[in-house]
């Protein structure tokens, strides 16, 4: 069964591309400015993040101000269920290559909702030693917190809806979508 066949379809528009485009952008003005001159390794969380991350390295990469060099790096953490709900405590399935240990780290996810995934890698990457540990999410939703989580560069702040496209999915549904939306029943 898809997700239509099962109610679930596109809903609003929450970024289109352009907004998105001007978000990563902005995003990257304040990072390149952060970490001008230093060596950066962008570690993004898999799988929700791997298009804002790919944007982003691009948009760091253009610019004469900014990082010395980009090593792009990816983590997987599960917490997520085959149902597409949370569940259970987070776990590591897909360790980063490089080594964290003394280098300026920027983690990057697609979407900060309960703080659990965030809080976790911290404390993994903390305990490996970096350099510096700054995190950036594309989009924050604050309200649906379960623990402090620790961001230092917000895309957007969104609301209560079910966010799928531009790399966020629905049981593995909608990530190839260029823009972001809500899912909503049919």
């Amino acid at each position: 069964m898809t997700a239509a066949q099962g109610g679930l379809q596109v809903g609003r528009t929450i970024l289109n591309t352009g907004q998105i485009r001007h978000t990563v952008e902005r995003l990257a003005a304040t990072i390149a400015r952060d970490y001008r001159g230093k060596p950066l390794l962008l570690l993004a969380v898999l799988k929700g993040a791997l298009c804002f991350a790919v944007d982003l390295a691009r948009a760091l990469g253009g610019r004469a101000d900014g990082p010395s060099e980009i090593v792009m790096d990816y983590i997987c953490l599960q917490r997520y269920g085959t149902r597409g709900s949370a569940g259970g405590p987070v776990r590591l399935a897909k360790d980063c290559a490089f080594s964290v240990s003394g280098a300026h780290v920027l983690v990057l996810d697609g979407i900060v909702d309960s703080g659990l995934t965030l809080e976790f890698l911290q404390t993994l990457l903390r305990q490996r030693g970096p350099a510096s540990l700054r995190s950036c999410a594309l989009l924050d939703r604050p309200a649906g917190r379960q623990v402090e989580a620790s961001l230092d560069y917000v895309g957007e702040a969104v609301g209560d809806g079910f966010v799928i496209g531009y790399g966020l999915d629905y049981k593995e549904l909608y990530r190839n979508l260029p823009y972001l939306a809500e899912l909503r029943e049919g």
